[in-house]
């Protein structure tokens, strides 16, 4: 029977082979369109798992201590694999990715460092905005892939891929903007448990 962390650990293993994917087909030109179908097909994929692995946690109470620190790092984890081929693919500056990299390692710290005193910490309206301008910027990324392996010569390409690295650099703005909203309130907390030793 699937449960919300048998999900969250199928889309954890998706990591691996989303790179493989990338590398092997697309970036040694192997196969580059049999591998942009496989990173479609991979990403629809996670998605819907991801879906589903709210759904059994929320609806059948499945929430576990563990699926909490497990769910956004295997997440993280997908993204930022992807990140990683669209820098590759020149659609993602590198600072971008190092920003965005600062950003999730940050957080996962301070959500390890809560969940010892056993206190989660819940999604910002800033967190989920910056999630869902992730998804937006992968869509637009593998978008660009696709019709560079289909249509070369489309007029339409260079502003495509205009409006792909714009969207990398929203996503980069909305994750530097939810790094600061996560830290002001694990600080809230923290002077909240000062306040209470005290």
């Amino acid at each position: 029977m699937l449960s919300s962390n048998k999900l969250t650990i199928i889309r954890f293993c998706c990591a691996p082979a989303v790179f493989l994917a990338w590398y092997f087909p697309v970036e040694l030109e192997f196969s580059p369109r049999l591998g942009i179908l496989i990173l479609w097909a991979l990403f629809l994929f996670c998605a819907i798992t991801d879906i589903l692995d709210g759904y059994f946690a929320r609806k059948m109470n499945q929430v576990t201590d563990l699926g909490k620190l497990m769910d956004p790092f295997s997440d993280i984890l997908l993204m930022v694999t992807y990140f990683v081929c669209f820098l590759s693919a020149g659609l993602m500056k590198v600072w971008s990715l190092i920003i965005i990299l600062w950003r999730e390692f940050t957080i996962m710290f301070i959500r390890i460092l809560l969940a010892y005193k056993h206190i989660a910490l819940g999604s910002s309206f800033t967190g989920k905005l910056k999630t869902v301008l992730y998804f937006v910027s992968c869509v637009s990324g593998l978008i660009v892939l696709t019709l560079r392996a289909w249509l070369t010569h489309n007029r339409f390409l260079p502003l495509v891929e205009f409006a792909s690295g714009l969207f990398f650099m929203i996503a980069t703005l909305a994750a530097l903007i939810s790094l600061v909203d996560y830290l002001r309130t694990y600080l809230r907390i923290q002077g909240r448990e000062q306040h209470l030793s005290d």
